[in-house]
């Protein structure tokens, strides 16, 4: 293995551990030494790759951000009914967050981390993209009479506190929460026509 390799598989040794220990701790009580530790490296080997714990956190929401960027755009490549790829995304994304403690960790330092990093956060960017997908939907013309503004502003909400409460009950998490979730939804949302082509479950494997 080369040196170049030895450093990257290091960095992301430690990125992922870093996540972990975010996850665990909390960003305000995580140590680099429990970070260090739990990546199986020095403190010194750390701070050749991060300056500092804030260094260490932007590179998890970065790590998470990307993942986040490429959940999203698997399925808006994909033609097809907006409203349903929304569905669908959020089973993704539901299930992504219970599994990936870097997307995880992403999510919870862009919400409490202080003070917070320049630039938008992966709560902005997932609210952006459900509102491009409302606004196609609208353009299909299988959106109600809502706007979608309004309905991009609820769904982030629900979602990411499905999220948030995921952290201590794995169940928030889950397909059937989601899938219920969508049940009450849709029909407030679709319009008439469209309603009974949509899947709340989502269609895609689960």
């Amino acid at each position: 293995m080369t040196r170049q390799q030895r450093a990257l598989r290091t960095r992301h040794a430690l990125i992922t551990s870093a996540a972990t220990v975010f996850d665990r701790d909390g960003y305000s009580t995580a140590s680099l030494t429990a970070i260090s530790s739990l990546a199986g490296v020095s403190n010194g080997a750390l701070h050749f790759h991060f300056a500092n714990k804030a260094a260490l956190a932007d590179a998890v929401q970065h790590s998470a951000a990307r993942r986040l960027d490429t959940l999203v755009h698997t399925h808006r490549e994909r033609a097809g009914n907006a409203l349903q790829l929304l569905v669908n995304t959020s089973h993704d994304l539901a299930r992504t967050l219970a599994a990936d403690v870097v997307l995880r960790a992403g999510f919870e330092l862009s919400r409490s981390r202080t003070p917070a990093p320049a630039g938008p956060g992966l709560h902005q960017q997932w609210h952006a993209w459900v509102g491009a997908a409302l606004t196609r939907a609208a353009h299909q013309g299988v959106l109600g009479e809502v706007a979608p503004e309004a309905v991009a502003s609820f769904v982030v909400a629900a979602t990411t506190g499905f999220e948030v409460l995921g952290t201590r009950d794995p169940q928030w998490l889950s397909h059937t929460t989601l899938t219920r979730f969508w049940q009450l939804l849709l029909p407030r949302l679709a319009a008439a026509p469209a309603l009974t082509g949509l899947t709340a479950a989502g269609t895609r494997p689960h």
